[in-house]
């Protein structure tokens, strides 16, 4: 039997079946996701009225199950906070210009770089300028005068181990958990720096990159350091050899990602040493699944893109997070900088690795979040953290931060 369809109805029928799958798509990820607002707390920094931010200014340390953040003002004051997940207590441990005595001259921003804990349950960090005055006046008597690497531990308090490089801030450090050696990166020169802090032993392995400088670095299981060059490509100081080694290869991008965007490099990443991937997100809004070596650069494998844009360019989204539940699943959170998938909406999304899919799984107005920083953060109950800042008034740029608590696994409030 031979049927013949008009043009129109042909162009109806395609529609109407295009509507259900969308439906039928759109149903499935709903019934599948059983995470509600009961598996999501947020939590507040007490003792600070004039708290502004934090800027990927969180670690967690296993010694002790607690997290740490650095919060600031986005100006000249930054706290030091212990949040306890146990006891669910959020604690001010002190400021950083008053715990490290620094005179006026001497100037913070904020923490810019991840808080990393040694075996010991000590953490270091490092500061920064943290405004665009440090560059304005850089080398000027009321300029900014360089970042200092720092050590806190709650039975001795903070200690300040000096300075990096003068004028020039640390965006981030990472520590080698066997041996105790810190890597670090500057800005506005991107100089990578080795630190030995029990020697107070500072190398200079000289510039890595330029302009609008790559924000994050990460270690392997075997203690060496990664950080990206100004074509994107995988920089390794290799701790054996002590000495750096480049890919030949830059990371995956979409065609047409702005060279403004492939230059600041990588903004995220996530273990999960037991498959031996390290998870990252690019600039230009690339997943990517890194299998490093300990001899040489590993394999690289692309994921595609954080979330299915539509029509809007693959490469837009901005994700400065990224965590990797027990499940082995990962989630992050997209929005922040203006830069949002949903107008004015920030997005939690979920990723599962093994077959690609990526679901929405909460959306909030900029009001109650408006972006979300932090990588690789879990405490031994499977809880994910972020550290957030949201916008009341939905103008300008008077935020106020707060802590994410959020286990996909489980109800973690009434």
């Amino acid at each position: 039997m031979n049927f013949r369809f008009s043009n129109r109805l042909y162009v109806a029928a395609c529609w109407i079946i295009e509507l259900l799958l969308v439906a039928g798509t759109e149903t499935t990820q709903a019934q599948k996701s059983t995470v509600t607002d009961k598996n999501i707390k947020f939590i507040e920094y007490p003792d600070f009225p004039e708290a502004h931010s934090t800027w990927g200014s969180i670690g967690y340390n296993v010694a002790s199950n607690t997290v740490h953040i650095g919060v600031t003002n986005h100006r000249d004051n930054i706290g030091l906070y212990t949040y306890e997940p146990v006891q669910n207590l959020m604690k001010l441990n002190g400021f950083i210009s008053d715990m490290a005595h620094l005179r006026q001259f001497q100037w913070q921003g904020k923490i810019h770089s991840k808080i990393v804990a040694a075996p010991d349950g000590s953490i270091y960090f490092s500061t920064d300028g943290g405004e665009s005055r440090e560059e304005y006046l850089m080398e000027h008597p009321q300029g900014y005068g360089g970042g200092f690497f720092m050590k806190w531990n709650s039975k001795t308090g903070l200690q300040n181990l000096g300075m990096g490089m003068p004028y020039e801030s640390i965006k981030d450090i990472d520590i080698d958990p066997k041996t105790g050696m810190l890597y670090g990166i500057t800005y506005p020169q991107a100089h990578f720096l080795v630190y030995d802090p029990a020697k107070n032993h500072l190398r200079d392995f000289g510039r890595l990159a330029s302009s609008h400088v790559p924000r994050i670095l990460f270690t392997d299981w075997w203690g060496n350091c990664y950080y990206v060059d100004w074509r994107q490509r995988l920089v390794k100081y290799e701790r054996d050899s002590d000495s750096l080694v480049f890919a030949r290869e830059s990371l995956p991008a979409f065609p047409g990602t702005p060279g403004s965007k492939i230059i600041t490099g990588v903004t995220a990443y996530a273990k999960d040493e037991a498959n031996g991937i390290i998870y990252l997100i690019t600039y230009g809004a690339k997943l990517i699944a890194f299998h490093p070596e300990k001899d040489g650069i590993g394999k690289v494998t692309d994921l595609g893109g954080v979330i299915e844009t539509g029509k809007a360019e693959a490469w837009g989204p901005y994700v400065p997070n990224l965590n990797i539940g027990k499940n082995g699943k990962l989630y992050y959170i997209i929005g922040g900088h203006g830069n949002y998938v949903l107008k004015d909406k920030t997005v939690l999304v979920e990723c599962d690795p093994a077959t690609g899919k990526k679901t929405i799984l909460r959306e909030y107005p900029i009001t109650a979040m408006t972006e979300a920083t932090g990588c690789d953060i879990r405490d031994k109950d499977g809880n994910l953290y972020f550290a957030a800042r949201r916008n009341p008034s939905a103008k300008g740029d008077s935020t106020t931060p707060f802590l994410i608590q959020f286990n996909p696994e489980k109800e973690i409030r009434k």
